[in-house]
């Protein structure tokens, strides 16, 4: 069904696609190639939400030359009216030959409805090609859309002996300043930065994102989950500089000052604690695709726990910090080594003197 140069234009627009990756929150990423008798006659990706889509950009270049061109477009394209007009239009009107697609868009007002209409005008449709890297670059957005909750990446750092702090609490640096570097870009491809009130009172983060350079990005919001509202007056995610939800238990008072630039929401309970679950169900009806969490052991354990990772980004510095040391996360005990939790390396690399992993649980 599909030839090796269409594996190499399919490649070119996932690699395209990927310059959106800090700048189309809540929208995919999207890349697309216009290739015509052997030759790229056009190409673009999706910028900015609101903003032209991938192939409308790529039909701009190519002019009439994408009159019996191939298309090779990472995404389906759109039938609908939104903030711009339906792409699948765009391609019929330019009078393409053959349109391939890497996956299908599972959004309601698409779902196979873009490819539809281009094979009712006659246009040759192919899906499939290279579908899985698709879906990776954008799993938030599939998350969202499928599961109807954010993809959820946990953030740790450790030592090589599995602690993240002293016993005081002390924990800067673990790692590199090269690892700290990389973890803003991780967050700053999210749509949501998530975190507990215990880690707020005792490192105070900013939680933003601060890329280097000039790159342009979507601000993620930041999120405080902070039952009895314990957030300090003078804490950094109080301070107005990133949009901000403090999420708290649905008896806490959150009237006073300390909370007036911040949006306040009230959390049903579950067994005692506020239910993350929802949260990330609430998080996906305001757009989150990918939900990056840098929180204490406890928070992230009951995440794991709970079956609601995603993926583990885990920084390992080539550092001891004994017995005494804070462990990575706080999970039940097990009775027996059948009950471990099973982990699946996605990827690895050295990131300064440091190891970085990237793990899924095998679900």
């Amino acid at each position: 069904m599909f030839q090796p140069h269409d594996h190499a234009y399919m490649a070119r627009a996932l690699e395209i696609a990927a310059r959106g990756i800090y700048t189309t929150q809540p929208n995919p990423r999207v890349g697309c190639v216009i290739e015509r008798n052997g030759v790229v006659v056009g190409e673009g990706f999706h910028r900015k939400a609101g903003g032209p889509h991938a192939e409308v950009l790529a039909l701009a270049a190519a002019g009439e030359r994408a009159s019996g061109a191939t298309v090779y477009v990472t995404l389906e394209p759109c039938a609908h009216h939104g903030r711009t007009p339906p792409c699948a239009d765009a391609l019929i009107a330019a009078g393409v030959a053959r349109v391939v697609v890497a996956a299908e868009d599972p959004f309601d007002q698409v779902n196979g409805r873009g490819m539809a209409r281009l094979r009712d005008a006659g246009i040759e449709v192919a899906c499939g090609l290279m579908r899985a890297e698709a879906r990776e670059l954008n799993a938030g957005f599939f998350s969202r859309i499928e599961r109807g909750r954010s993809f959820v990446r946990v953030k740790l750092a450790m030592s090589i002996d599995g602690r993240t702090a002293l016993a005081s609490g002390e924990s800067k640096w673990i790692t590199s300043e090269a690892a700290r570097e990389d973890v803003q870009r991780w967050r700053a491809r999210s749509s949501a930065i998530l975190t507990g009130s215990g880690t707020v009172l005792a490192d105070n983060p900013r939680l933003t994102a601060r890329l280097p350079g000039d790159r342009e990005g979507v601000p993620p919001t930041r999120v405080v989950l902070d039952a009895s509202l314990r957030t300090q007056a003078d804490a950094h995610v109080l301070d107005g500089q990133a949009p901000t939800i403090v999420m708290h238990a649905v008896d806490a008072d959150a009237g006073d000052s300390r909370f007036a630039r911040v949006e306040c929401i009230p959390v049903p309970a579950s067994n005692g604690n506020l239910d993350l679950a929802w949260v990330l169900e609430l998080l996906a009806e305001r757009d989150c695709n990918e939900l990056h969490v840098e929180a204490g052991a406890t928070l992230c354990g009951a995440l794991f726990a709970q079956g609601l990772v995603d993926e583990l980004l885990l920084y390992i510095a080539p550092v001891l910090l004994g017995d005494g040391a804070r462990p990575l996360m706080a999970l039940p005990a097990l009775d027996t080594m059948a009950g471990r939790w099973q982990l699946g390396i996605v990827d690895h690399a050295m990131v300064g003197s440091d190891i970085r992993l990237r793990l899924r649980p095998a679900r």
